[in-house]
């Protein structure tokens, strides 16, 4: 249970695609997404509480990569893994999950491949991303936990 006030980290989602799709993902080329799992790595070095209410939330404008891909039709988010606290780890996270990347999506100010990762079932998905955190040495969380803190505060 998190127990200070939430305002800095990073976090990995994990969105389930229900369907095969090529979508238009804003400056980028349109892009086929399989049905299946994708991580999107993410940080908020303002304010994590709010970029994750955001995500799931349904009405949003359009501003990230991600944004595109969770507007459309027959996609949801599934779980969130998230570390609290100052370090800039969201590059480090995204190299170590091992997925097949979706190449240029959420990357745009750094250097990685990618931010987005492809899995086509649920539990490879999940054990790569624990296995980041925990290669990482860092302390995670999930939508549980998310879902408590929303409820407490």
């Amino acid at each position: 249970m998190i127990k200070k006030k939430v305002l800095k980290g990073l976090y990995c989602l994990i969105i389930f695609n229900n369907e095969d799709k090529c979508l238009k993902i804003g400056s980028l080329k349109h892009i086929f997404f399989k049905k299946g799992y994708y991580v999107y790595i993410g940080s908020a070095m303002n304010s994590l509480i709010a970029r994750l209410k955001r995500h799931l939330s349904k009405d949003k404008k359009k501003h990230w990569h991600v944004d595109y891909f969770l507007s459309s039709k027959n996609v949801e988010i599934e779980e969130i893994f998230y570390y609290v606290g100052e370090k800039r780890l969201e590059c480090e996270i995204a190299k170590l999950i091992n997925g097949k990347e979706i190449n240029s999506f959420g990357c745009s100010d750094c250097n990685c491949n990618s931010h987005l990762k492809y899995f086509n079932n649920y539990e490879d998905c999940i054990k790569s991303v624990q296995k980041a955190f925990i290669d990482l040495n860092i302390e995670y969380y999930d939508l549980n936990d998310y879902n408590n803190y929303i409820n407490q505060n």
